[in-house]
């Protein structure tokens, strides 16, 4: 399965801050057999991650998975862009993530993602820290292939019916 990472970050697109979520996405998702196809690091604008999310859908990408801008600044648009752009929503992954990272910290409760569904694609917020991308990754990921699995036809029992 093809993978889209996003980074939403000003100082990593300026080239002020090393993207090292997007780096760690890219290193586990590898590691799990996925073909990360695209990384990209753009800034906190809502339009260009709208377009960004779009062409990656519509590049023969199934997962696209985003890191930061899911806080509480100004300049966090993230989930706004991601809602934008999808069909339909996944609620229940941003709050498996949100109810595992609330065992490790109580900031957790300060994220704003959102996952949704764009045609055969399955997009996916994740915290902006390496350790949280880390900690959330390893929680949704096995449920994360079953859900790509069944968007995409290659579920043997779903298959069936």
């Amino acid at each position: 399965m093809n993978v889209g990472i996003i980074t939403a970050s000003d100082k990593g697109y300026l080239g002020e801050r090393e993207d090292r979520s997007g780096a760690r996405i890219a290193e586990i998702m590898e590691a799990q057999g996925y073909t990360v196809r695209k990384k990209v690091i753009l800034p906190d604008d809502q339009q260009m991650l709208q377009d960004e999310m779009i062409a990656m859908c519509n590049d023969d990408i199934q997962l696209i998975l985003t890191t930061g801008g899911t806080g509480f600044s100004k300049r966090d648009v993230t989930p706004e862009a991601t809602k934008a752009v999808i069909e339909r929503e996944v609620p229940g992954i941003p709050m498996a993530i949100l109810q595992y990272s609330l065992t490790i910290t109580e900031r957790a409760m300060l994220s704003r993602a959102a996952a949704g569904i764009r045609g055969e694609t399955l997009i996916v917020n994740l915290p902006g820290s390496p350790k949280a991308v880390d900690e959330a990754l390893s929680y949704i990921l096995p449920s994360l292939k079953h859900g790509l699995d069944i968007l995409l036809g290659n579920d043997a029992e779903c298959a069936r019916k």
